[in-house]
């Protein structure tokens, strides 16, 4: 991953996704670039008469904003032993993020604790980016350890064109992984083309172990989660199942299910 794409804010959780970026940059000798949003779209207001007007007040407030963080964050980032550069927009996040994608291997994002008010918004986000951007999507819970690409890795693999899509996009992190465990969840493993997708990595230094787990009577995104409890998965690399309709998300369950239960890092490709 030599080009990663951090989305920057002043949130709590930006100083984790910054340094899962800058890890990764180091294992990988890869640049890191943030991209600092303030929305236009936000400051702009319909008056009764069904015009709209800028609130120049709240946008100048913003930008000032906008300006101190992106001082923060050269000052954080000279001292770090990574390329890095800065980046700003003034469109939707999902948005700007998706039309920097082609340049990036990887885009770096949070999950946010479903309890959390956020947590819809982030969500979204996730999903939107995952599902229309041309790479894959590093989406990190709160609280996650240092270095958990790592750890133990799961790919979760159904042999369809978004799990291969996910599976290719991990090569680069999966190198760096100790364990890797292959899951399929299926009553009949032998319609599914795992052996395939084992020499795959095999050819790319990977060895991975095959897990077959039953398909009993739970959902497969609640069979997926305990297989990936069982073998001690640190992260999930997945395909991101679903499709943009008038920029609304339509989610499958699978995806639906691990991003709102925000409990592992997942690797999300479509």
């Amino acid at each position: 991953m030599r080009s990663i794409l951090v989305l920057a804010d002043s949130g709590p959780a930006a100083e984790q996704r910054l340094q899962a970026a800058l890890d990764i940059a180091r294992l990988t000798d890869g640049h890191v670039t943030l991209h600092v949003n303030t929305p236009l779209q936000r400051f702009v207001s319909m008056d009764p008469f069904g015009g709209s007007y800028v609130m120049e007040g709240a946008l100048a407030e913003e930008q000032a904003r906008e300006d101190r963080l992106v001082e923060a964050l050269t000052a954080k980032l000279s001292s770090e032993n990574v390329p890095w550069d800065i980046t700003t927009g003034a469109g939707m996040p999902a948005n700007d993020l998706i039309a920097a994608a082609p340049l990036a291997d990887l885009i770096v994002l949070s999950l946010t604790p479903p309890d959390s008010p956020a947590a819809a918004d982030t969500t979204m986000l996730v999903g939107d980016v995952a599902v229309s951007a041309s790479c894959p999507v590093l989406a990190i819970p709160a609280a996650e350890k240092p270095l958990f690409v790592t750890g133990t890795a799961m790919i979760a693999w159904n042999g369809g064109a978004e799990a291969a899509n996910a599976l290719r996009a991990a090569v680069p992190l999966l190198a760096l992984a100790g364990e890797v465990k292959l899951v399929t969840i299926t009553n009949r493993p032998e319609e599914l083309p795992a052996i395939d997708a084992l020499q795959y990595l095999s050819r790319h230094g990977i060895h991975a172990e095959l897990v077959v787990r039953p398909h009993e009577h739970q959902r497969i995104a609640e069979a997926l989660e305990e297989a990936a409890d069982a073998v001690g998965a640190d992260w999930i690399a997945m395909g991101a199942y679903g499709h943009s309709r008038m920029r609304e998300m339509v989610f499958g369950g699978v995806t639906h299910h691990f991003l709102n239960s925000a409990k592992f890092p997942l690797l999300l490709s479509h």
